[in-house]
């Protein structure tokens, strides 16, 4: 693992541990979702974040000036804190690692459904009720491939499910290459 993204993980579940204490835990993971959701639209916010020629007292002032109102107290000290220890270069990566461990306390597993055409709301309630009978609790992202031809590839932590017909062809393809029959003359 990446020295930053220990030191993310590490400020990511101080600050969940204060949220569970101070009993604002889902009002603190909505915050720190639209501060990931804010870096991740704005990359001139994680550049100023990142510059070392920009002071850490103004870098404070322009995310108060970003988020005020739309954060609570508990994440404005903790952005407070974070540029403190002159670690604001690393909110991005606090904030995804926080998203993270918020769904593993919740017990949330992230399941990805790659399709080659957009999935209908049947089919994406088939996709979650097949996975729900793995996991419990599942957060279900969408891609959208259509080097897929057809059929779905369901992606749930370190598990692969592969009903793509392209793998089925590529399938094909390697028994094919293999034949036995070929006549040795």
């Amino acid at each position: 693992m990446h020295q930053n993204s220990k030191t993310a993980r590490r400020y990511a579940k101080a600050l969940l541990s204060f949220a569970i204490e101070q009993k604002e835990l889902e009002g603190v993971a909505a915050e720190m979702k639209l501060i990931a959701d804010t870096c991740a639209t704005s990359p001139d916010l994680v550049t100023l974040l990142k510059s070392p020629v920009v002071k850490p007292a103004k870098k404070r002032d322009i995310l108060d000036k970003i988020f005020a109102g739309k954060i609570g107290t508990i994440t404005l000290k903790f952005l407070k804190l974070i540029t403190q220890k002159k670690r604001e270069d690393q909110l991005p990566e606090i904030a995804s690692a926080f998203q993270h461990v918020y769904r593993e306390h919740q017990g949330i597993v992230t399941a990805e459904i790659i399709t080659a055409v957009p999935l209908s709301e049947a089919g994406r309630d088939k996709a979650l009720a097949f996975i729900k009978k793995l996991y419990d609790k599942v957060e279900l992202t969408e891609k959208v491939d259509k080097d897929l031809i057809g059929g779905f590839i369901i992606s749930v932590d370190d598990k692969r499910y592969d009903e793509s017909v392209a793998q089925k062809l590529n399938a094909l393809k390697r028994e094919f290459a293999k034949n036995p029959y070929i006549s040795q003359l």
